[in-house]
């Protein structure tokens, strides 16, 4: 497109671990949601993958910031500044001027009328002229390809990074929904503290996250789907010296057993939650994962088991919710839970 102002449309998941953009039905755009600033000036240096590098191997004048934590905005400008780094990637070309945004964005649906000004506003002045906001849950279905405005009930759990979402949709609207601050940050969280109490090493953040996707579990059974054993590289904690330390699943299945057993209990609150005839439909159609926690090896089973209702993964659960911003962006005039 030319010289003038134009509109580009862009679907965006604002996620806590990571922020994926879709234009033109394609997702242009993976990157964590890390961005790293100069420590005095504040100047961006880097967004995304290339900041993710950066995170916890910074010096005094670099510093590296997750802008969002538990699933929202906890550094304003810092997701502003994301926001405008990964819509930098989006535009191709050489252009005189910026083209005006229509943006759709996934936010969770325990979010405050404050939290979701920030995103607005974030988004706003990153060049956004109509930005629209569609809970993360209800984006969700539309990513798996549920009819949203049925009357018929249906359940999405959703867990990202820094929340978990629990919601019941009914003819184009959320009948139940609830949040909990329990998802994937946590069970890292869990990891790192368990690896040192245990076996006496420290580990960063990004290598417990590297064990929670190598040897993560939700059951301490997995038989021939078991992974194996992960070798853990770190400084002793007491004596600094370095180690190598095997890690089975079953020992992180059980570090993690308290944070998953709160999702459980999250999940059995908002089914009893649940209008009876909406609940007959949850039986009958069976309860969807989505988000980066519906990885975890055996969480179905382990949730169908405990709840008698098969729990189906989504097809691509770390993508649903950017999927179903983009089917948002095309029908913004046709849907009214658009906000």
């Amino acid at each position: 497109m030319g010289l003038f102002s134009f509109t580009q449309e862009v679907a965006m998941d604002l996620g806590t671990a990571n922020t994926i953009i879709i234009s033109d039905g394609k997702i242009v755009v993976d990157e964590p949601s890390v961005v790293a600033l100069e420590h005095l000036t504040n100047n961006v240096i880097a967004v995304g993958k290339k900041a993710k590098l950066m995170h916890e191997k910074t010096h005094t004048n670099i510093r590296t910031v997750r802008p969002l934590r538990e699933g929202v905005i906890a550094d304003f400008y810092a997701c502003e500044q994301m926001i405008k780094g990964m819509i930098k990637m989006v535009h191709t070309g050489n252009r005189l001027f910026s083209p005006s945004l229509r943006m759709v964005i996934g936010v969770p649906s325990g979010s405050t009328e404050v939290e979701l000004r920030a995103v607005r506003e974030s988004a706003e002045r990153a060049g956004g002229r109509e930005v629209y906001l569609v809970y993360e849950p209800m984006a969700a279905a539309l990513g798996i390809g549920l009819d949203v405005e049925a009357p018929e009930g249906n359940m999405i759990v959703d867990i990202g990074g820094g929340s978990t979402e629990i919601v019941v949709i009914s003819l184009g609207g959320l009948v139940s929904n609830s949040s909990i601050r329990v998802a994937g940050d946590d069970l890292t969280a869990d990891i790192q503290e368990y690896m040192s109490r245990q076996h006496n090493v420290k580990v960063s953040e990004r290598m417990a996250e590297r064990i929670k996707i190598h040897v993560g579990a939700a059951l301490t059974e997995l038989g021939e789907n078991a992974p194996e054993d992960y070798i853990v590289d770190g400084p002793n904690r007491i004596t600094a010296l370095p180690m190598k330390v095997p890690v089975c699943y079953q020992e992180i299945a059980h570090c993690m057993e308290k944070s998953i057993a709160r999702i459980e209990t999250a999940i059995l609150t908002a089914l009893d939650n649940t209008p009876p005839e909406l609940y007959a439909d949850i039986v009958k159609n069976g309860i969807y994962l989505t988000g980066g926690g519906a990885l975890l090896r055996g969480l179905d089973k382990r949730l169908t088991d405990k709840i008698n209702i098969p729990f189906h993964i989504a097809e691509d659960p770390l993508h649903s919710v950017a999927k179903g911003t983009g089917i948002a962006l095309k029908n913004v005039n046709n849907f009214s839970f658009l906000m």
